[in-house]
Formats: C-alpha cells, structure tokens, sequence
C-alpha cells in the first residue's frame, strides 16, 4: 500500500519559450475554472509563483535561433531551485503549472539537482516531439527544443540553420545548467500522442528508437492498460516525470492552446491516462502547459485541466 503524497503547486506565468502569446494567463484561467466548479483546490495546497521573464516579450528579438534563451536561462535557475527545495527540503510532490513547455526544461534540472545520482525518466504527453535545436529550429520558438535541450543532442546532422556565437555560448548553457548533460537519455523517455513533428526530430527519434504510445494504440488497448505499460517501459529508472501539454487533446474538444493539432486524444482519454500514470511510487512530479485562453472560448481548455488537475491531486492523496 503507497503512502499519501504531499502536493506543492508550483505557478510559472512564463511563454517566452512559445511563438503564440496567452500561456502565460493559462494559471489565472485555471483558476477561474476552480471557482466555477466552486472548488477550493488552490486553498487546499501550498504554491508558490516563480517570477517570469515575459518582460521580454516587449524586446526586440535578439537571437534568431533562439528566441529570449537569456531569458529562459533566468527561468531555469529560479524553477529549478524551487523545484529541487520542493522535492529534498519539503519532501512533496510538485506540480508545475506552467505557461509554455519550455519550462519543463528547467523542472527536469530541477529534478536532476535534487538526485544527481538517481536515472530520471520521462513521459511526454504531447502532440509534438519538442526535440529541436538552434541548428534544426524552424521557428527560433524553445517550447520546440527543450526536450534537445535535455538531451542535449544538437542533431547537426540535420542542420538547416547556422546560429551566431553568441546562440551556441548560450545554448551550450542552457544545456549544462545545473548537473551538466544530458539530464535524460533516449532510453529513458517517451511519448505519448505524438503526431505532428518536423523531419529533423522525426530523424532523431528514430535513431535512438524512442517509444511512443499512439492515439491508435492506446484506444485500441485501453488507456489504463496502456499507461501501465508505459510506467512498465520506464521501469529501469528511479524517478519518472509526467508532463502533459494540453495540445495533446484533441482540438474538436478546445482549441485553447497555441498549437493545436488534430487526431489527439480526448480530454477524458487523457484525464484516464495520467491518473493511472500517479498510481505509480516512481512518478516524483507532473506538469502541465500551453493551456491559452485567448484563444479558447468560455474557458474550455481550462476547465478540462482543472478536471486533470483534480484527478491527479486525487490519486496522489488516496492510499492505493
């Protein structure tokens, strides 16, 4: 029988890593949904707001291929740090809710800070792999290369662009922060809903054969089913991170988010499938991201991550 979890919210209003602005109002409209389910799900759990870097979204853009990194740098160092006193000083469970995925980047450090010596694995809920670099990026956007970022595999093979020197210094520090790289190996992650990626990232993930649980596959299977199976594939590892962008839901169910892409699961699908994933002692954190307001209506998108919100805080305070 699994001991109760204390839970911290950890609030991140930072999109400078995303190409759409919103994200960064996703956390107020969660918690709006809260009070329009009359819930008091952000007075029951202690959070913190980490300080943004959305100033800079006000700047000219200084790197081409890689938009306001100096920025996430700064980011990385404040939510890393919180992450890695949440999880040694407070022994908790942090869920980050957060603008853009970029920030998933900087929980992953923090994760890594907190067990230098312990192998992470990760499961990625999303409908875009995120595995780019300044040499691949066809945006210059770093929601799409924190997952480069942490493996820390610049994929020159398959280059398109030639960042300055400034970029790769950079780059090269954002990569290292913390515990140095790579903070996750190929072997350790995978995903889950991914069907809109670029050839460059399509190349990378079939070198490394990194898994990934389709929508096909999970509906035919069972979603409970299949997110056994996906802890079972991550079995290896000591500690395992979820992270879910919103985008991995289908946009026939909201389109509240800044990059949507069809063929997704359903928000119950996806609600189902993370619960079973908090059953397991291994998983150590979630996150949540790109939920955007300012393109949804009348709070949808939100709303079925406050649902998600309050399946998983359910799991983790329930013996099982």
């Amino acid at each position: 029988m699994a001991q109760m979890k204390n839970i911290r919210i950890v609030e991140v209003k930072s999109e400078i890593g995303a190409g759409t602005r919103g994200s960064g109002l996703g956390i107020d409209a969660v918690k709006v949904a809260a009070l329009d389910f009359g819930s008091l799900f952000f007075k029951r759990y202690k959070s913190v707001e980490i300080p943004d870097e959305n100033k800079l979204l006000f700047e000219p853009v200084k790197f081409l291929y890689a938009k306001r990194i100096s920025g996430l740098l700064a980011m990385y160092e404040k939510v890393s740090r919180e992450i890695q006193r949440i999880l040694v000083e407070k022994q908790s469970f942090p869920i980050v809710i957060e603008g853009d995925h970029s920030t998933t980047g900087a929980t992953v450090t923090g994760i890594k800070m907190a067990y230098p010596d312990k192998r992470i694995g990760l499961i990625w809920i999303d409908a875009h792999a995120d595995l780019h670099s300044p040499w691949t990026t066809p945006s210059g956007n770093l929601h799409g290369m924190v997952l480069g970022a942490l493996l820390g595999d610049d994929n020159l093979e398959q280059k398109i662009n030639q960042p300055d020197e400034e970029t790769i210094t950079l780059w090269n520090q954002l990569k290292n922060f913390g515990t140095g790289a790579p903070k996750i190996l190929p072997s350790d992650m995978i995903y889950v809903g991914l069907r809109d990626m670029e050839q460059q990232e399509q190349s990378l993930i079939s070198k490394y054969n990194i898994k990934n649980f389709s929508v096909n596959e999970i509906r035919k299977r069972g979603v409970e089913r299949d997110a056994v199976m996906a802890l079972n594939v991550l079995d290896h590892c000591d500690m395992i991170h979820v992270s879910f962008d919103v985008d991995c839901i289908d946009p026939v169910h909201s389109k509240g988010t800044g990059t949507p892409a069809p063929g997704g699961l359903s928000d119950k699908e996806a609600g189902n499938f993370i619960a079973q994933l908090m059953t397991s002692p291994k998983v150590c954190s979630f996150d949540m991201a790109e939920i955007n307001p300012t393109l949804d209506k009348e709070n949808e998108m939100a709303e079925i991550g406050f649902e998600i919100l309050q399946k998983v805080t359910n799991k983790l305070t329930t013996y099982f």
